[in-house]
């Protein structure tokens, strides 16, 4: 069950960034959580790709992340710190949700090293400093955190945005939820997975049942529900309306159990 006492993270991305009725929807159940402190953090691959392909880039992935070379970094930095970013953060203060837009490097919130698996400037975050969250929460804005980081140097890095939402999810000993365009985890029958445990995940993943960019998500979920000792929970964007039952208690998507 979620702790509603804790702060809640949202990690949002992908087509709800390109339906606007789907990102306002769930916007609309953040407004209605009155009482649930929340932050939202972004990604926004889709986005990208088409800023990438009009300056005659070809996208490259590996098993769901994103290879970033260096010549690639300012576009990716300008579309997710940017528009995406200010997007969102536009839309909802147009529904009075006192939004401030923000990533991953400002205050300090998270360092970055370089991530060691050959995928360019990509960034592996590691959560540092919780004050300049610590102020905007209590002082009840809302905040939304762009995927983008920078290394010790300043260097600007891309950073996944699950690993991402798992980072900010440490920094405030939140709750997490990773919102995606399907149910939750399937099985190979296709079937919606209640739970989900380490030992099933790398079952699923070798039969390729598990794949692209869900492999990233469920290991990002793997770790935060390891590191933070509780449950993750994977859950659609198209059914916004259903994290007021998760709020309450019930269980939606997929739970990711701690080993």
């Amino acid at each position: 069950m979620i702790n509603t006492k804790k702060p809640l993270v949202i990690k949002i991305g992908g087509a709800i960034l390109e339906q606007q009725s789907a990102l306002v929807a769930l916007l609309n159940v953040i407004k209605s959580l009155k009482d649930q402190t929340i932050v939202l953090v972004h990604g926004g691959g889709c986005v990208v790709d088409e800023m990438l392909s009009k300056a005659g880039f070809t996208t490259i992935k590996k098993q769901g992340l994103r290879v970033t070379p260096k010549e690639q970094m300012p576009f990716i930095s300008g579309a997710l710190a940017g528009c995406v970013n200010k997007s969102i953060v536009a839309q909802a203060n147009s529904l009075k949700l006192n939004a401030v837009g923000l990533s991953l490097t400002d205050g300090n919130m998270v360092s970055c090293q370089l991530s060691t698996k050959n995928l360019g400037e990509v960034g592996e975050p590691k959560a540092q400093s919780s004050a300049l969250l610590d102020n905007l929460l209590q002082a009840k804005f809302l905040p939304v955190i762009a995927s983008i980081g920078s290394l010790a140097n300043g260097e600007l890095v891309n950073v996944n945005a699950d690993d991402a939402a798992v980072a900010i999810c440490q920094l405030l000993n939140a709750e997490l939820l990773l919102l995606t365009d399907v149910d939750g985890v399937w099985d190979a029958d296709g079937n919606c997975l209640a739970s989900l445990n380490t030992e099933q995940a790398d079952d699923l993943i070798k039969q390729g049942v598990i794949a692209g960019g869900m492999t990233a998500k469920v290991n990002a979920a793997l770790s935060a529900a390891n590191h933070l000792r509780r449950s993750i929970a994977v859950a659609s964007w198209k059914t916004p309306e259903k994290i007021a039952l998760l709020l309450s208690g019930d269980n939606i998507g997929t739970r990711v159990l701690p080993n």
